[in-house]
């Protein structure tokens, strides 16, 4: 049998109930055994420093092999470059190596002038200062300020040039885009892995509305999936589930062996989902 594995990404929370809650939800997916867990940072870096904190606990307090974000928003090489030996001398050893967004979403991306401009230079830049594990983004359906297909695909090879070792994607839901991205990628001289990124959705609407802001396309058996569903309710909860296991499903059939979830901070919806295609 050949082996499934999986990771998470958790993002941290504001306030100490809902701290306590995540630690709650990474204790219950901590006998999952994921390959690792990463922790996203805020826009400009708002969250750097919950976001430090919960990766060393993460790491430290359920054995879970824990990769941080990082990404060139606002911020010096000199200080990046500080806030990568730290975690190299915590034994927190691998990076997720993002350009990031603008704080103001709404407002174009500029580099520091004094720090790293795009997330390629990101990762060359932690490869001098050790050996990282290095994962980078992926946009099975483009990213939305790329000129087109194979301007993204390009800067995706010219991240894994730089040292990356793996890619993992945004969120979709049209299994074509993602096998359709996996060909072009080769095609383009990738050979790094592309690990799909699956989203169980916990609130149809505001899955719509995050996915038309990052390109993603909703296919229409989805929305009939969740049509008159409540959030919330055990309908809506079962419908989820059985959405997430079939996109899985899908993949696996056609290859893929490793998921990246993104769990939303919580485990009653990606658990089940795990358990399904490890079976």
């Amino acid at each position: 049998m050949t082996t499934i594995t999986t990771s998470f990404e958790f993002f941290p929370p504001k306030t100490q109930v809902l701290q306590d809650a995540l630690l709650k939800v990474a204790g219950a997916l901590a006998p999952l055994k994921p390959s690792f867990v990463s922790v996203t940072y805020g826009a400009g870096g708002t969250t750097r420093d919950r976001t430090h904190a919960l990766v060393d606990q993460l790491q430290t307090q359920f054995g879970l092999r824990a990769a941080a974000h990082l990404t060139c928003v606002g911020t010096t090489r000199g200080e990046i470059d500080m806030i990568a030996r730290d975690y190299w001398a915590k034994n927190i050893t691998h990076i997720v190596a993002l350009r990031g967004d603008a704080p103001d979403m709404s407002t174009p991306y500029v580099p520091h002038p004094d720090g790293y401009a795009y997330a390629r230079d990101l990762v060359e830049g932690l490869g001098k200062i050790a050996s990282f594990e290095i994962s980078v983004a992926a946009y099975p359906e483009t990213h939305p300020e790329a000129k087109n297909v194979q301007d993204d695909m390009d800067n995706l090879k010219r991240k894994q040039d730089a040292g990356a070792t793996r890619a993992i994607t945004q969120f979709f839901f049209d299994n074509h885009a993602y096998l359709q991205f996996c060909e072009h990628a080769v095609k383009s001289g990738i050979t790094i892995p592309i690990v799909p990124g699956l989203l169980p959705i916990s609130n149809f609407e505001k899955a719509c509305e995050f996915a038309g802001k990052c390109g993603a396309h909703v296919p229409k058996q989805l929305k009939k999936t969740f049509d008159g569903l409540v959030p919330g309710t055990d309908a809506f909860k079962a419908a989820a589930i059985n959405a997430a296991i079939e996109q899985a499903t899908y993949l696996k059939k056609h290859g893929v062996r490793h998921f990246h979830y993104y769990t939303l901070n919580r485990a009653d919806l990606v658990m089940p989902v795990c358990r399904a295609i490890e079976g």
